[in-house]
């Protein structure tokens, strides 16, 4: 599979590195250069002399995502920083350039809920991570209850 990921921090450049090591074709698209040191982290050679792909561009210009190799792209995966470039891009994939697997990353859990209605398929971290804690305090809430019940002492 031949996948773009737009947004090459912590996120998309550790996606990045598991396809690529899994045997897909990846191209990465980043407005900062440095972001580009992500991709070889742990790698005992460098990004392109794996068969990577690095792109420095403007998620939100046509000609960033043509040069980082949307037209032909089995999947987008949208993990920049902001919510609006994420579902904009991911649109824009799914819309003028049909790629069959699109993945928005939308840190607001409301507007993640709705974009997938709208039919734009989104991962939310936080919301993740609100199910995560609400069911740690919740075991925690059980096992504090367990340790305060009485234990049967006669009477």
């Amino acid at each position: 599979m031949f996948i773009l990921i737009v947004g090459c921090g912590r996120v998309g450049s550790t996606v990045a590195r598991t396809m690529l090591t899994e045997g897909h074709e990846v191209s990465c698209l980043d407005e900062d250069p440095e972001s580009h040191a992500r991709l070889e982290l742990g790698m005992e050679q460098g990004w392109e002399d794996l068969g990577g792909r690095f792109t420095v561009g403007t998620a939100l210009e046509v000609d960033a995502l043509t040069e980082a190799g949307i037209e032909k792209a089995d999947a987008v995966i949208t993990a920049t920083d902001g919510d609006n470039t994420n579902i904009i891009v991911a649109q824009i994939a799914q819309r003028r350039y049909n790629v069959p697997t699109v993945i928005a990353r939308i840190l607001d859990p409301f507007r993640a809920e709705w974009y997938e209605h709208q039919g734009v398929h989104t991962i939310c971290p936080t919301k993740v991570a609100i199910e995560m804690l609400e069911n740690e305090v919740r075991a925690a809430a059980q096992k504090h209850a367990g340790a305060a019940e009485p234990t049967g002492a006669a009477g």
